[in-house]
């Protein structure tokens, strides 16, 4: 069994409060066992991308910088796995939505690049993040490979299917989505369902547990245009066959450990076969945008 460690927190402005926090549960959860950490999206800071403000980017930080030491001193320290999300400063004025992977040992194990970007009303991420350039490769740690995207990729089979080829024995996706207040309780209802039955479809076409950490809360849009963003919290552990191993509240922050039998991936392959009867053979359109019928 892999013990998992999952915070959903509940944001402020101040970015040395949120990081203080986090750590703070980080060595709650490695002292009641925790092996593997992950957080959500973005958690350093509030959900910047509500609005298009160039005084943003100085959220920002290189890689190594502050954060990651920080981050990094902690995983050291708790002898812990940590999967972290940071706003990147690869350069003047070029940036990314990354995800850092801290081994055992506080070294970086490897970063993933956010490959799918959003740009709707409230998630102009478009604005801020160039789209990742690290491709869908596992990353190898202490707990074993880890498949780990973030948030808008966890829509795309595609994305859970490349790391799944590579041998990734976990899905795991920092997660900041939730619903503006204009949505009526039906579609508020719909859309996170949808969230929750697209990982787990992922979870049992690749025969692999998924974990999804999302942020909490509400948080007011800076310019009004909208009425913010209510986290919808709702952090989730789903097993290889996309059963619900646990669940986080949709109103309310959550520090706990699931125990994730990675072993148990091996028995759902042999009984649902889905890698073994791929016709790799007649795939090739779906590297097309669209295909037209003319």
């Amino acid at each position: 069994m892999l013990p998992i460690g999952i915070i959903q927190q509940a944001n402020t402005p101040d970015v040395a409060d949120n990081r203080a926090r986090l750590i703070d549960k980080i060595r709650a959860l490695a002292t009641r066992g925790a092996k593997l950490i992950v957080l959500q999206e973005l958690h350093d800071s509030l959900y910047f991308c509500q609005t298009e403000d160039v005084g943003n980017f100085d959220l920002a930080e290189a890689i190594p910088g502050v954060a990651t030491e920080a981050y990094a001193a902690v995983a050291r320290e708790c002898g812990v796995v940590l999967v972290t999300s940071m706003f990147e400063r690869r350069a003047v004025g070029l940036y990314h939505n990354t995800a850092v992977v801290f081994d055992a040992d506080g070294t970086v194990a490897g970063r993933y690049r956010k490959m799918h970007i959003p740009d709707d009303p409230a998630y102009y991420e478009k604005f801020y993040f160039t789209p990742g350039d690290l491709g869908f490769k596992p990353i190898d740690t202490a707990v074993g490979r880890l498949g780990v995207l973030v948030c808008w990729d966890q829509w795309y089979p595609e994305a859970a299917r490349l790391m799944a080829l590579q041998g990734a024995e976990l899905l795991i996706y920092p997660t900041a989505i939730g619903w503006e207040s204009s949505d009526t309780a039906e579609e508020q209802a719909r859309q996170r369902e949808a969230w929750l039955t697209v990982q787990r479809g992922h979870a049992v076409a690749n025969g692999v547990p998924v974990v999804a950490v999302n942020r909490v809360g509400f948080e007011p849009d800076p310019s009004g245009a909208t009425g913010g963003i209510r986290f919808w919290g709702s952090s989730f552990v789903a097993g290889p066959q996309g059963e619900m191993l646990w669940q986080a509240p949709s109103d309310a922050e959550a520090a706990e450990i699931v125990d994730v039998d990675l072993e148990r991936s091996e028995q759902v392959r042999r009984w649902w076969p889905f890698l073994r009867d791929r016709r790799i053979d007649a795939y090739s359109p779906i590297l097309s945008r669209f295909i037209d019928r003319l």
